[in-house]
């Protein structure tokens, strides 16, 4: 079975991405055997993993994800599980090894970047509200994903041909030294929760997809949606995202846009292709100037 996917095509070029490509039929094969699934289309959208039409014996439609292993997803299935679909999709069944998910399919599954923008945000406090969660073991806490940032921004802009202005990287610095030590309860977030990873369903109006899980306090948990071009592009409406976030679920404002401009930047540096994503830079500076 060979199921090719022009979004997965950047993985030929990653150190990791042509095995994994060569096992991907492999692992859809034995989901598809020990699961009893009836495998369909892969949906339109991929970047680092592949996710598939499914019917299960029953008849019951669901979605089969075989993720790229990657640090930022190790406990998605953990976090799917302490939800147990309040606000995120159900999962149904998991194998580790193979990173494989069974999951729930959202009908009619529309994004909520389809809404106005002041309506998708009412449905994202919904949804963060429902997330955020008092957690424990085995998540990665923002602590530890911020003394990461710390090395990595540093060393992978030196690297750069064409690295950001130097003031960028002080502001990152001087936050990472300052926001880790003094955060409030640390609740499970999904750090990647922007308006193409909430999908309209029928079980509860908005949940949640592709978690990239971690402890953090509340103000860190908005960065996603705050920087992401899905309901609007340029500084007026991340200022906008920014304040009525913040107020609506009654957020420090300043840890909240520093954590944003933190995250963005440390996403705007690819080490493994030695590049600066101009994008997400710009989106940095925004951040850091609203």
């Amino acid at each position: 079975m060979v199921v090719p996917h022009p979004g997965l095509g950047w993985l030929h070029e990653h150190p990791t991405g042509p095995a994994w490509l060569e096992r991907l039929p492999g692992i859809i094969e034995r989901c598809a055997e020990k699961w009893r699934l009836e495998i369909g289309e892969p949906f339109d959208y991929a970047t680092s993993s592949l996710v598939l039409r499914a019917t299960r014996a029953d008849g019951t439609p669901a979605a089969l994800k075989i993720a790229w292993p990657h640090r930022e997803a190790t406990y998605e299935a953990d976090a799917l599980a302490a939800w147990n679909g309040d606000g995120s999709v159900l999962l149904l069944e998991h194998d580790r090894e193979d990173w494989a998910f069974l999951l729930e399919r959202c009908k009619p599954g529309t994004p909520l970047k389809d809404l106005p923008e002041d309506d998708a945000l009412d449905a994202f406090v919904d949804v963060a509200e429902r997330l955020w969660r008092r957690a424990g073991a085995p998540f990665t806490t923002l602590e530890d994903e911020a003394a990461w940032w710390a090395e990595y921004l540093p060393r992978v802009w030196s690297l750069a041909p064409e690295p950001f202005e130097r003031r960028l990287l002080d502001a990152a610095t001087e936050a990472l030294a300052s926001l880790p030590g003094t955060q409030g309860e640390l609740v499970l977030v999904h750090q990647d929760l922007h308006a193409d990873n909430i999908l309209r369903g029928t079980r509860q109006p908005w949940l949640a997809i592709d978690p990239k899980p971690l402890l953090a306090e509340r103000e860190f948990g908005i960065a996603a949606i705050v920087r992401g071009d899905e309901l609007g592009r340029g500084p007026e409406r991340v200022r906008h995202r920014l304040d009525r976030l913040v107020s609506d679920l009654g957020l420090d404002r300043e840890r909240a846009r520093l954590w944003a401009f933190v995250q963005t930047l440390a996403w705007g540096l690819d080490e493994d292709e030695n590049e600066v994503l101009w994008e997400h830079v710009e989106v940095a500076r925004w951040i850091l100037d609203a």
